[in-house]
């Protein structure tokens, strides 16, 4: 039997803006790898009639339901009353819970009292299946009435988690019904619309494993999901489509399930044994902020040089004069210098240099917003690309940061450099 779920997100604030839900983005990986499919995402405020109205709505359509947020010991902490009330339950002071609390607070502030609106928290459904908490205060809940299974879960994100994975995974698997399988296909120099044409009619005659488009800033990505019997089974779907979309789209896909453009040329150095240096004038450091948010990237990464001043480019990276002077500092031939000076100061075997007009003025020269040349040096040579970017000063740093990346990845890999 297929299982339907449908997440409920307590909380004022999260309708506000003030946090992001990111317990549902994590419940709906967890249970999309149990087989049990998220079709409803519902976030309601601090308030009981509406949280019964959301309740009710769910209960008409999944049989699985799954709340976060509103179990603690303040008034506005509503979630068991509503639910208890919705599905017939009494709320019954369960006597193990207060002792855990009490023990958890005395770990916690020794030297403090607890405050009696604490035990609220104990407060739980009659006949439940009690979710201990070991890494908070407020227990979870489970129980079964009216053909659904409710499932009730702290909000705070680590609680969160952890309660899904050692309470809820294991009362849940024996509901699960195969297993549903994802696989992620990164491309970058590809439009979401331009990729999505060309593969159009064949997102929609698949069934399983179905095909996705998502477009990220500046990247696109494939995603197949596949839903089988076990693992196994799933990948076998997968693999076919996934050295299909391999062959069509080329040099443009530059991994699988790898999380970001530095994430695949941190591997490459490192498979390879090389280092990476960066000069920088427009992206002002984003190319090496970057790299060094990846851990371990010291045994690749040398370092960086900001060179936004003129002066700088032509005193700290050797770019001569005479071709500042003659083409500006946003030029192929500085680029050029940028990336090979680069190379000689931080005593990398790849530097990669970025030089443009981010915005939101065109610079002293009349060059554009937008223009950006981006060069990579190698022992066996430099290149430059040059683009022209849009959408605002953010956005062109961060898509010239990424062709950085995308020129060094291209290198590594035996690729075309263009």
């Amino acid at each position: 039997m297929s299982h339907t779920a449908e997440l409920i997100a307590v909380g004022t604030e999260l309708l506000l803006g003030n946090i992001a839900n990111t317990d549902a983005q994590m419940l709906s990986q967890g249970l999309s790898a149990l087989g049990i499919n998220v079709y409803y995402h519902t976030v309601v405020g601090d308030n009981p009639d509406r949280l019964k109205a959301a309740v009710e709505l769910a209960k008409t359509r999944a049989d699985i339901i799954i709340t976060t947020g509103g179990l603690g010991p303040t008034c506005d902490d509503l979630t068991k009353n509503v639910l208890a009330q919705c599905f017939g339950r009494q709320l019954v002071f369960h006597e193990p819970s207060a002792r855990r609390i009490e023990a958890y607070f005395q770990r916690l502030h020794p030297n403090r009292p607890m405050t009696d609106n604490n035990y609220q928290q104990a407060m739980l459904p009659e006949g439940c299946t009690v979710l201990d908490n070991d890494w908070g205060t407020a227990p979870g809940v489970a129980f079964e009435a009216d053909g659904v299974r409710v499932i009730m879960l702290p909000g705070p994100p680590r609680e969160c988690k952890a309660m899904f994975t050692y309470r809820v995974v294991p009362y849940l698997k024996d509901l699960a019904d195969g297993v549903i399988v994802s696989r992620t296909l990164k491309l970058f120099g590809i439009g979401e619309s331009s990729m999505e044409a060309q593969l159009r009619e064949r997102m929609n005659a698949m069934t399983n494993p179905t095909l996705a488009p998502y477009a990220k800033e500046g990247e696109c990505e494939l995603r197949i999901t596949a839903k089988a019997a076990d693992e196994e089974s799933a990948h076998a779907l997968i693999d076919p489509v996934e050295a299909d979309l391999k062959a069509h789209f080329g040099p443009l896909v530059y991994g699988v399930d790898i999380p970001s453009l530095e994430a695949a040329v941190f591997a490459l150095l490192k498979e390879k044994g090389l280092t990476l240096g960066t000069a920088e004038s427009c992206t002002g450091g984003l190319v090496a902020k970057r790299m060094t948010d990846l851990a371990g990237v010291s045994s690749v990464f040398r370092g960086g040089v900001v060179s936004y001043a003129t002066e700088v480019k032509h005193t700290v990276l050797g770019v001569d004069q005479d071709l500042l002077d003659q083409y500006g500092a946003v030029s192929e031939p500085v680029a050029r210098a940028m990336a090979e000076g680069a190379r000689k100061v931080l005593g990398c075997d790849l530097a990669i240099s970025t030089t443009g007009v981010a915005g939101p003025d065109p610079d002293e020269r009349g060059n554009p917003v937008g223009l950006v040349f981006i060069g990579l040096a190698a022992p066996d040579g430099t290149w430059v690309r040059k683009v022209n970017l849009s959408m605002g000063r953010q956005r062109i740093r961060h898509i010239a940061a990424s062709h950085g990346f995308d020129l060094a990845r291209r290198y590594l890999s035996g690729l075309e450099l263009k």
